[in-house]
């Protein structure tokens, strides 16, 4: 009896460590910013803009802005959790060559971007992106589409929610802080541990606006389900484009579904401003 007592108070002891482990080490699993910001647009041949703008804390953001030749709407993209503008130079590529502008920024503490991020941070940095695209270069709201991968998608969704935005588009994106980190740690109080939210789903409710969800369905970090769970919980009008690959390259694994997803949507996007712009004038 004494033995198992033993092992039992070994094994209590072992597994709050690791929570407290999992507590305080949640900001460096989450956020992977990269400072070094080694090529630009430039490396593709394309034009662009370098942008320095302040969020609503006052740090000072950096992003590029890449205008496309005779493009009605513009992109405003939000990256995931590692690396920084940079690491998504392939995607800037595929928006340009799809005619549409694009302007992407790096978070707090990403790039060249002041500050240590933080969720709250991020939602600010977003804003603050959209206000320097409608405010500064004076674009309507009716002509963005915001943009997000995974964790930019929980980013995007919020800002989508709160912001008013001709379109959202969500790829890779998890429902919840705390779902995800039950896929990782199902045998851990995760919601007890947590201690960041992004809650996508709540938040994807909110988005009046046309919605495409895109996943791969053989993504290896955040399930598909989750993609399938979104697409679910957004109002219509919405779609959801099913892609191959893993989570880091599905978007160019499955290049041409991606990019024939992207200019349908579209498509039907125009027809949608149409419509709803006539109805208007109704």
């Amino acid at each position: 009896m004494l033995i198992l007592v033993e092992i039992f108070a070994v094994l209590f002891i072992a597994y709050w460590s690791l929570g407290l482990v999992l507590y305080f080490m949640q900001p460096v699993f989450l956020y992977s910013p990269v400072q070094e910001v080694p090529y630009t647009p430039e490396e593709l041949g394309l034009d662009f803009e370098k942008v320095i703008f302040k969020s609503g804390d006052g740090l000072m953001l950096s992003g590029w802005y890449i205008p496309a030749k005779d493009s009605e709407l513009t992109v405003l993209f939000c990256h995931g959790n590692g690396g920084n503008m940079t690491h998504c130079l392939d995607t800037i590529n595929i928006l340009y060559n799809m005619g549409l502008d694009c302007f992407i920024f790096d978070y707090r503490g990403y790039g060249n971007s002041e500050g240590k991020p933080g969720e709250e941070g991020t939602y600010l940095d977003a804003m603050a992106a959209y206000r320097w695209l409608t405010e500064g270069k004076k674009i309507s709201p009716d002509n963005i589409i915001v943009f997000g991968r995974s964790l930019g998608g929980s980013i995007a969704t919020q800002l989508a929610s709160k912001a008013k935005a001709g379109a959202l588009i969500v790829e890779s994106a998890f429902t919840s802080y705390v779902d995800i980190g039950r896929t990782f740690y199902p045998y851990m109080p995760v919601r007890w541990f947590a201690r960041f939210s992004y809650r996508t789903i709540d938040y994807i409710k909110k988005v009046h606006c046309p919605v495409m969800i895109i996943h791969s369905r053989n993504d290896e970090t955040i399930p598909f389900e989750f993609g399938l769970e979104l697409y679910e919980a957004a109002n219509e009008p919405k779609e959801f484009v099913e892609i191959f690959g893993s989570h880091n390259d599905g978007f160019l694994v499955s290049s041409e579904v991606y990019k024939n997803a992207w200019v349908t949507w579209l498509k039907s996007l125009k027809k949608y401003k149409s419509h709803v712009s006539h109805t208007r004038v109704s």
